[in-house]
């Protein structure tokens, strides 16, 4: 071969810029290798150096047969003949990733080196420089990210480059142009090159033990309900950087519950010492022993009996020994409540990603039943009611109250009082939200005794529960979402159904079917790019254990064996206007379409069923929390088709499997169309119930429609009021033209403060 390469040093090689280079070998050497060493099996090497050095040797002999007397080759030439040699060997696996890489490359150079893409890439930064929020919608993407600040531009620019960079080199160009076209929707695409995993349900209980590091040093053990609270708000803020999502805590009530108890034995131990100190038995009880015997304590209930024997028979020492407990009790009460209040307020001021976003954050409770959580709980409930500093209704962390029958679901239940009070808060405040274990598929992997199996939702509505991988890690803690990826459903519709001509469903379902096939192969493409990064590029989600598994890898290790136990999920959008435009009408306004809404989306189901044991991935089906989505969809097509009655004649394609907006319909006729599409979206799902009036004055009608959530199978649903604040008097409630609490006009002075629940599901980066 060194022959060969001696008769090749004269030969020209021709760049694609037409200039002209010097024969180098070894660089077709190295291009050879990086597409064996793109190829692993089982996280291993697949090839040896032979592989390569075969391949090099035959193209190199061809170059030599058929170019060297011309005297020049194109570098064009020399990867086809590459791709040729691949193929005749029957390295199919390394010829389709070389191959692919160069598509990738060539797409790349027309978008940052083609006049008219570049063009067009440069106007978008243009217009993140140039435009304020309102002018831009990559401004207004996330809409937990103020755009308009230094910071948040900054992190904008980022972001534009970073879609580029992911459409030229990172994806295929089928998937690109797809999302380009609006067929469907990569969401978060400007963090694929980063690998990043979209939420997680944040396992305080294994952060806490032993306590963790931020990267900055690191925090011991929390030791009483103030630290619990503090380190909780530092646990989300940490996790955020490290995922492009949202942060959830699925126990909040149990997890803190230990921090209540540390806070009450210091509590008893301080009251028993002041109360006994300078009395006349001061002298001879043990306060050593007394406190090694309330160290042993397990719960705040406590029989005061067992402290009689250092009583020696004085009433007036169990007198002040139950003096000393009361008060011990009320100040861990009191405790508790600033905790929690400051756990609110730093949730609603913290930030990540260089100080441009308040985390997105969620917490779920409502099941434990013991003094210290019914007493989190309570206080946390309180502390929201009570509202912000000048008692604005915090938006962060969105809470989630999990009804369970047997529970806190009907009256003798002992957390009864605490669904009362949270139907109470939720009426005034918007939250909390509520979350239902009954419902079937969240009762599949319920075990009473082990709390980790109780469903929990982020706040956008993502759940993760059964887990194909491993049914024995079916659990909430430590999981989430890898990625999802939604079809446009109306586009589907237009072009297949009566809108278009003709209706035919067939046709319908088997472009459906292509789409889902696509997008299972784009999850599929992110997953392996998300695989391939180590401990290092996750720092604390998976630096320390947050993510499950996590704590067993190796720091070399690649990520695919944690991973698997998250979910690839398939979103969809606008299920009404995809109805109206097959039949004319949606799932609301007659039985036909409610009987073909459901087969659509029970098709949808099975396909992503299908993924899930073909591939051993938990493959779900998700109705997208996107309502920024659901109007760039209807642009495009509203472009493309027309304005078509009923279906983009609006700002906006409707969300998911809901029932219209405008649609007038009774509360209980909507959960009962909207709740078998809970069953069936295992990816994360959520039904809203839109009211007018002041829910906080009439809180039994607030809680007959969460009743009436919970006997239609709904997993998960909110409320939407109008929360109107006059932040001159801080009223709170319902206003109108005018404030109840101080008679002010609307539009004089400083504007009244208005927010909708449903406004917040699109803050989820």
């Amino acid at each position: 071969m060194v022959d060969v390469e001696e008769k090749l040093a004269s030969l020209e090689v021709i760049k694609r810029n037409g200039k002209k280079a010097t024969w180098n070998g070894t660089k077709i050497a190295l291009a050879i290798k990086k597409g064996f060493d793109s190829i692993v099996e089982n996280e291993e090497y697949k090839y040896n150096e032979e592989d390569v050095n075969k391949v090099y040797n035959a193209v190199i002999a061809k170059i030599e047969k058929e170019f060297a007397k011309i005297g020049k080759i194109k570098i064009e030439q020399i990867q086809d003949l590459i791709e040729e040699e691949l193929q005749k060997e029957g390295y199919e696996d390394v010829y389709k990733s070389f191959s692919e890489y160069r598509e990738r490359r060539n797409v790349s150079r027309q978008i940052f080196f083609g006049e008219k893409k570049q063009h067009k890439f440069l106007k978008s930064i243009e217009g993140l420089g140039l435009k304020s929020a309102r002018e831009e919608d990559a401004k207004r993407e996330n809409a937990n990210v103020d755009g308009d600040t230094p910071m948040g531009t900054m992190l904008q620019y980022g972001s534009t480059v970073s879609k580029e960079f992911a459409k030229a080199y990172l994806m295929k160009t089928k998937f690109a142009d797809a999302h380009e076209n609006g067929d469907i929707h990569i969401h978060d695409m400007d963090f694929m090159p980063m690998g990043t995993t979209t939420c997680c349900q944040i396992d305080l209980n294994k952060l806490f033990t032993g306590g963790f590091s931020t990267g900055h040093g690191h925090l011991r053990e929390p030791n009483d309900i103030m630290s619990y609270s503090a380190l909780a708000a530092i646990a989300i803020q940490a996790n955020q950087n490290d995922q492009h999502g949202g942060q959830s805590i699925p126990a909040f009530d149990y997890y803190l519950a230990p921090g209540v108890l540390k806070t009450f034995k210091k509590q008893f131990k301080q009251s028993i010492n002041d109360f006994l100190e300078y009395s006349e038995f001061g002298n001879f009880i043990n306060m050593d022993r007394i406190a090694k015997d309330i160290d042993k304590l397990k719960t705040i209930e406590i029989d005061l009996g067992e402290f009689d024997n250092y009583a020696k028979e004085s009433s007036e020492v169990k007198r002040l020994f139950k003096l000393a407990y009361e008060k011990a009790l009320a100040k861990t009460d009191r405790i508790t409540y600033q905790a929690m209040e400051a756990f609110i307020h730093n949730l609603n001021t913290m930030h990540s990603r260089a100080g441009a976003q308040v985390p997105f954050s969620s917490i779920n409770f409502g099941t434990d039943t013991s003094p210290e959580g019914r007493m989190v709980m309570k206080n946390y409930l309180l502390a929201t009611d009570a509202g912000l500093g000048h008692g604005e209704t915090p938006i962060f962390p969105i809470s989630i109250f999990k009804v369970k029958e047997g529970v806190n679901y009907n009256p003798g239940d002992p957390n009864y009082d605490l669904f009362k009070l949270s139907c109470k808060v939720s009426a005034k405040r918007l939250f909390p939200n509520f979350s239902f274990i009954d419902s079937t598929f969240n009762l599949a992997e319920y075990d009473s005794n082990d709390y980790r199996t109780e469903v929990g939702y982020m706040g956008c509505r993502t759940r993760v529960m059964s887990n194909v991988v491993d049914p024995n890690k079916a659990i909430t803690p430590g999981r989430g979402n890898l990625s999802f990826t939604s079809i446009n459903l109306p586009r589907i519709g237009i072009k297949h159904g009566k809108v278009s001509g003709k209706l035919d469903l067939d046709a319908f379902f088997a472009e459906l079917e292509e789409k889902m096939d696509l997008v299972k192969d784009q999850l599929l493409e992110r997953f392996e790019i998300q695989c391939n990064k180590r401990i290092y590029n996750f720092p604390f989600l998976l630096g320390q254990g947050v993510w499950i598994d996590s704590e067993k890898l190796k720091p070399t290790d690649r990520l695919r064996k944690v991973l698997k136990h998250g979910t690839l999920t398939i979103g969809f959008i606008g299920l009404a206007e995809c109805l109206k435009a097959l039949i004319g009408k949606h799932h609301a306004e007659s039985t036909e379409a409610r009987e073909l809404g459901y087969k659509i989306i029970k098709f949808m189901r099975t396909k992503t069923d299908e993924y899930a044991e073909k591939y051993n991935l938990n493959f779900s089906l998700i109705a997208t929390p996107a309502e920024g989505l659901s109007g760039r969809f209807t642009n495009i097509d509203k472009a493309i088709y027309g304005v078509i009655k009923g279906v983009t004649d609006r700002d906006y394609y409707t969300n998911s499997f809901h029932v219209p907006v405008y649609y007038n319909i009774s509360i209980a006729k909507k959960l009962e169309i909207e709740g078998p599409y809970h069953e069936l979206t295992n990816g994360g799902h959520i039904s809203y119930v839109e009211l007018d009036g002041d829910t906080a004055m009439n809180t039994e009608a607030f809680e007959k429609i969460v009743r009436m959530m919970h006997d239609n199978n709904i997993g998960y649903g909110a409320i939407n009021h109008p929360v109107d604040r006059d932040p001159v008097c801080g009223y709170t409630g319902v206003i109108g033209d005018y404030c109840p609490g101080c008679g002010r006009k609307e539009g004089e002075g400083v504007p009244i403060e208005r927010i909708k629940n449903a406004n917040l599901t699109n803050l989820g980066r």
